[in-house]
């Protein structure tokens, strides 16, 4: 796998399936600024159905709806529908994720700790979503709320530095330095 983090107020999202774990999704989809999600769904709880709004489509996705869409999350459908979907996705060139079905997943989604713009992933490749959920959470004691203004900070001095003419060699070490005398990390 190789890592990257998406642009979701980029990209054309198709989000597949009817249940709470669709729900959890599309909130936090919602959450991330996601602008142009399309909500996938025979049988929504009436939750879904709320959240999407008029974004849901009562029916799974054809192969031109999956098409339109840059990347496809499948989660709580019935896994031979599931399959069907995933393959329409290779055909067509949109990657795919049926949540905790590797053998259909083109990427996988890690657990991730966020403080402002500083995000942090967890993955096992699949493995073990529920180690990397712990790792996560045990992560998330260390990177108090404190660290989204301590990006901000230096991030600032950053743009300093370039200011005033730091080439990249200059910037690793100015901010090793800068992180070193506030002792922020070990």
């Amino acid at each position: 796998m190789f890592p990257i983090n998406l642009d979701l107020t980029r990209l054309s999202v198709a989000l597949v399936g009817n249940g709470q774990a669709t729900l959890n999704r599309l909130r936090q989809f919602d959450g991330d600024g996601a602008k142009y999600v399309t909500v996938y769904s025979e049988d929504p709880i009436p939750e879904l159905a709320k959240q999407a709004g008029d974004r849901l489509q009562r029916y799974l996705p054809n192969s031109a709806d999956i098409n339109a869409a840059s990347i496809m999350f499948i989660i709580d459908i019935d896994l031979k529908k599931a399959a069907e979907l995933a393959s329409t996705a290779k055909a067509v060139g949109t990657i795919a994720n049926v949540e905790d079905v590797k053998q259909y997943c083109d990427f996988s989604s890690p657990a991730r700790i966020e403080r402002g713009d500083l995000m942090i992933t967890v993955s096992t490749n699949g493995k073990s979503p529920r180690l990397a959920g712990r790792i996560r959470r045990a992560i998330e004691q260390w990177f108090d709320p404190r660290w989204s203004e301590r990006l901000n900070i230096l991030a600032a001095e950053r743009e300093k530095w370039k200011a005033n003419g730091a080439d990249m060699k200059q910037l690793l070490e100015k901010t090793d330095d800068f992180i070193d005398r506030r002792g922020w990390l070990p």
